[in-house]
C-alpha cells in the first residue's frame, strides 16, 4: 500500500484544503500522516549536500571532463596535421618539388619519342657506370599517366631510366602534373638546354609533333626555333625513311647540310641497292652512329661505278702484240703499237671510210648515223 501511495504522491499535487477540511478523522489523519511522510522524502531528496561534497563532485566532473576534450583536441590536431602534410606533399609533387623514388617498371615512355635508339653508345655507357659507382644525381622527370591509374610517363630522363633499368634499382623521380602540350614543351626544352639532341633527332622530333596534332607554335616552343628552321627540320624529316635514320642513329657529328644531301641522293639510280647492301654489312654493324652515316652518305654521293673495262689484244701473224683494244661504256680505243707496226695506225685510219662501208653493207646500217 505504501508503494502505491508514493507513487501516487510523485504522480500527483498536494491535497488541496477543501479536501483536508471536508475529510473524515479518520481520512484526515491518514492523510497527515501521509503528509509527514511526504515531507520526509521532500526532505530526503531535496536536502542541500555539504558544500564540501559538491566542490569535489564538481571538480571531478571537470577532470574527467577535461581529460576527454583534452583527448579529442589532440587527436583532430593530429589529423589536421596529416591532413595539412599530405597537402604540402600533395603541392610538391604538383610543383615538381618533390623528389620520389619509383619502380622503373612504372614509367612508360613519352607519347612523343624524341630520341633515336644506338647500338654503340659510349656516352650512355658512361652514364651507366657513373649511376652505378656515385648513384644518380639527376632526378627524372615523370607524369601521373592519364590513362593506367598508378602508372607514369616519362618526360625526361630516358637514359637515366635505362641505367636504372639495367642496374635493377629505382630511379630518382620529380612527379608533375603536365598537360600534353606542356609535357612536349618540357621535353624539348630539357634536351635543347643540355644540348643533348642530334640535328636529325630534333628533325624526327617535330615531323612526329605535326604528325600527333600539335600546332606550330608549340612545337616551336618545344625545339626554341623559328618557323623557317621548323620547316626546314620537318622536311629533312619527311625526306629521310624513319627505318633509315632509326638504323643510323643520332648521328650528332653530321649537320643540317649533310643530312639534306643525303635526302637528295636518295633519290639517284640504284641508291636504294647501295643502301641495302651497306645496311647489311659487317662493317655497318659494328660501326658507332657517326660511321654509320658517313657510310651511308658515302654510298649514296659517290657516282656510280662505271662498267668495267673490256681490254683485247690483237697480234701480229708472228705474235706479237701490237695493238690494245679498249671498251667501256660509250667508246672503244684501239691503240697501236708503233714501234711493232710502224705507220699501221695510220693506214688503217685512212681506211676508215671503205672500213664504215663494208660495216653498213654487212650490219644492214643498223643504228648507224641516227
Amino acid at each position: 500500500m505504501a508503494r502505491v501511495q508514493l507513487s501516487c504522491l510523485v504522480g500527483s499535487s498536494q491535497p488541496s484544503a477543501f479536501a483536508i477540511k471536508n475529510a473524515t478523522p479518520r481520512r484526515q489523519t491518514q492523510e497527515a500522516d501521509i503528509m509527514s511522510r511526504k515531507d520526509a522524502i521532500d526532505t530526503l531528496f531535496l536536502k542541500k549536500q555539504p558544500a564540501t561534497d559538491r566542490a569535489a563532485v564538481d571538480k571531478s566532473t571537470a577532470r574527467v571532463r577535461t581529460g576527454a576534450i583534452s583527448a579529442m583536441g589532440s587527436s583532430l590536431q593530429e589529423m589536421a596535421e596529416g591532413a595539412k602534410a599530405a597537402a604540402r606533399l600533395q603541392d610538391q609533387l604538383a610543383t615538381g618539388e618533390a623528389v620520389v623514388s619509383l619502380d622503373p617498371s612504372m614509367i612508360d615512355g613519352s607519347p612523343i619519342a624524341d630520341r633515336l635508339p644506338s647500338d654503340v653508345d659510349p656516352k650512355f655507357e658512361q652514364l651507366e657506370a657513373s649511376i652505378s659507382q656515385e648513384g644518380q644525381q639527376v632526378p627524372v622527370l615523370v607524369r601521373p599517366h592519364p590513362e593506367a591509374a598508378g602508372r607514369y610517363q616519362i618526360v625526361y630522363g630516358r637514359r637515366r631510366l635505362r641505367a636504372a633499368v639495367n642496374l635493377r634499382r629505382e630511379v630518382s623521380a620529380i612527379v608533375r602534373n603536365l598537360t600534353d602540350c606542356e609535357l612536349v614543351v618540357a621535353q624539348g626544352r630539357e634536351n635543347l638546354n643540355r644540348a643533348d639532341l642530334s640535328f636529325i633527332e630534333k628533325a624526327l622530333f617535330a615531323l612526329r609533333l605535326e604528325d600527333a596534332g600539335f600546332d606550330r607554335a608549340t612545337i616551336i616552343a618545344a625545339l626554341s626555333t623559328d618557323k623557317a628552321d621548323l620547316s626546314r627540320y620537318i622536311t629533312v624529316a619527311r625526306g629521310i625513311p624513319l627505318n633509315l635514320a632509326t638504323q643510323i642513329g643520332p648521328a650528332s657529328k653530321a649537320g643540317r647540310s649533310r643530312w639534306v644531301v643525303l635526302a637528295e641522293g636518295l633519290g639517284k639510280p640504284k641508291a636504294t641497292d647501295a643502301i641495302e647492301a651497306m645496311l647489311g654489312s659487317e662493317q655497318f654493324k659494328q660501326s658507332d652512329s657517326d660511321t654509320r652515316f658517313n657510310l651511308i652518305f658515302n654510298a649514296v654521293s659517290r657516282p656510280p661505278a662505271k662498267t668495267p673495262k673490256k681490254v683485247r689484244a690483237w697480234s701480229t701473224p708472228k705474235g706479237k702484240k701490237a695493238a690494245t683494244i679498249r671498251q667501256e661504256t660509250g667508246r672503244t680505243a684501239l691503240v697501236f703499237d708503233e714501234r711493232l707496226v710502224p705507220t699501221f695506225g695510220e693506214y688503217v685510219a685512212d681506211q676508215l671510210d671503205s672500213l664504215y662501208a663494208q660495216f653498213i653493207e654487212t650490219n644492214g646500217g643498223g643504228k648507224l648515223d641516227q
